[in-house]
């Protein structure tokens, strides 16, 4: 691809951004604590950069400790009165705000094609999946079951039931500001708890938002507060506050493993209930028996979409030796097409990066390819802002170390680190036994894909592949109705379907005797 093909021609440098929204209370600059809505006690604001335009979309304020722990007061002082309301109160609830949310589904989708970049059918397919939880979990408030056991002893009668857990920390990433607070926060509030909700600070518009919709719903107050992540210092003191007070039970944070390991140390002090949703490193595997266009096809939508700023995008692509070239030949053709821009305008697939961090690391790994040997099929450049080619790639030719970290050698930067950008590198494998033991040699395991026609190997790889979520002929797994997670160093504790609600329940035993 040519350097200017398909990229946008420039980008505005400052100035004012306009959204086209038809409901404009939804564009908050106050956080919202214990039902209302305030600035910072410091003082201190960050500005909302538009990722495409780098215009200022507005400011919001940059809380810290003492905004925290009033957010946390606020919560603790709610939850009794909340825990207490029936099933069903909570069910008509959360119902509510669903409908609140669909009548609003076109202005949340602006918010987050600004705050974030993601081109605006990403963001509506956001909403779209956002506002599932809400539906699934109302539903689910109706069915947290209790049971009875039989006692080994006579005149005992055992019985089993289920409590909310208390005030809940729900810490949020940028790359769905939407989708992760309502998949964290309907379960929570479904079975009584309270939350306090850190939204990021790169993307917080949508959260508050949500919040506007959720007062006007009518949940008391606090029930739901949100504070706006501050950047630096800050932000990691406003993160340990939440694990290290007492008032909070439990925290459910999704993002970097790294963090997730600073947050469970901060949280040991007192013990909470942890919920950790942490980094992947997906291999995406196509056998030679596989149907090529149906695998081409899934492999754009799960690394291209959202410009590949997802924690369950293909990041390690692995397709058999015999079909090799004419995957790649027919990736290459797709991506070439692709429109870049910014994400209001029709038919963009691929946007801005959220942040110049984030375009230097897709920069980085494709440098770091051609030094390995490899090479750049489309794509490879920076472009202006925060923008960069999508790209497909072609990993150096040999059989790449299949424990290069044990060993103290990274063949290519994919093997085990996430790129997090429009970056697809592609390796050759020979046999299933090599790709699986290549697929699970890092240290994470969120998702896996993969694609063959022979039922026995899809039982067999699934089975094999050491990850919490496996795609089988399908490059997109994410659903409200099943459940969201990790192992290995991709964290603990599930999110949506049946046992979503777990994380923020409590079993208690009530024992009767004298019967």
């Amino acid at each position: 691809m040519e350097g200017d093909r398909n990229m946008p021609k420039g980008v505005a440098k400052g100035g004012q951004a306009q959204l086209p929204l038809n409901n404009r209370s939804l564009l908050r600059s106050d956080s919202y604590i214990n039902g209302r809505w305030v600035q910072a006690k410091s003082g201190k604001t960050n500005p909302v950069i538009n990722k495409a335009t780098l215009e200022e979309i507005g400011k919001v304020p940059a809380q810290s400790k003492e905004d925290t722990e009033a957010a946390i007061d606020a919560a603790y002082d709610a939850y009794p009165a909340w825990s207490k309301r029936t099933p069903k109160e909570r069910h008509d609830m959360l119902y509510k705000l669903y409908h609140k949310i669909n009548e609003n589904a076109d202005d949340l989708a602006h918010i987050i094609v600004a705050e974030n970049g993601k081109p605006l059918a990403d963001a509506k397919a956001e909403v779209a999946y956002s506002n599932s939880f809400v539906e699934w979990f109302a539903e689910e408030a109706l069915r947290v079951y209790g049971t009875t056991v039989p006692s080994p002893s006579p005149g005992v009668r055992n019985v089993v039931i289920k409590q909310p857990v208390g005030v809940a920390g729900l810490l949020a990433p940028w790359n769905f500001p939407l989708a992760m607070i309502t998949r964290k926060l309907s379960p929570a509030l479904a079975v009584g708890c309270t939350a306090v909700i850190k939204a990021p600070c790169e993307a917080p518009l949508s959260a508050l938002a949500f919040a506007t919709l959720a007062e006007e719903v009518g949940f008391p107050a606090g029930v739901i507060n949100v504070l706006i992540a501050p950047r630096g210092e800050d932000e990691q003191l406003m993160g340990q506050t939440l694990c290290e007070s007492p008032k909070l039970r439990t925290i459910s944070f999704t993002g970097s493993t790294r963090v997730g390991k600073i947050l469970m140390k901060q949280s040991a002090g007192t013990l909470k209930k942890l919920s950790m949703e942490l980094g992947g490193n997906a291999p995406f595997i196509v056998f030679d028996d596989a149907n090529l266009d149906l695998a081409v096809d899934n492999l754009v939508g799960c690394k291209f979409r959202c410009t590949g700023e997802t924690c369950v995008s293909a990041n390690r692509i692995f397709i058999a030796d015999k079909i090799f070239d004419e995957f790649a030949k027919k990736l290459t053709e797709k991506v070439s097409e692709f429109k870049v821009g910014y994400g209001m305008d029709k038919d963009v697939i691929v946007g801005p990066l959220n942040n110049e961090g984030g375009k230097k690391k897709v920069e980085e790994h494709v440098n770091k390819v051609k030094e390995a040997g490899g090479k750049v099929l489309v794509g490879g450049q920076p472009g202006e802002g925060l923008f960069f080619e999508p790209t497909v790639a072609v990993a150096a030719q040999g059989k790449p170390m299949v424990r290069a970290r044990e060993r103290g050698v990274l063949t290519q930067p994919t093997d085990q680190e996430e790129t997090f950008g429009p970056l697809a590198v592609l390796y050759r494998f020979s046999s299933e036994e090599e790709v699986i033991e290549r697929a699970n040699s890092v240290d994470v395991g969120l998702g896996g894909y993969f694609f063959s026609q022979d039922v026995g190997r899809c039982f067999r790889v699934g089975e094999a592949l050491q990850v919490g979520m496996v795609g089988i002929n399908t490059g997109m797994i994410s659903q409200n109705t099943i459940p969201f997670g990790g192992v290995k160093e991709s964290g603990f504790g599930r999110e949506g379907g049946p046992t979503g609600v777990d994380e923020f329940l409590v079993e208690k035993a009530l024992v009767f005797s004298g019967l």
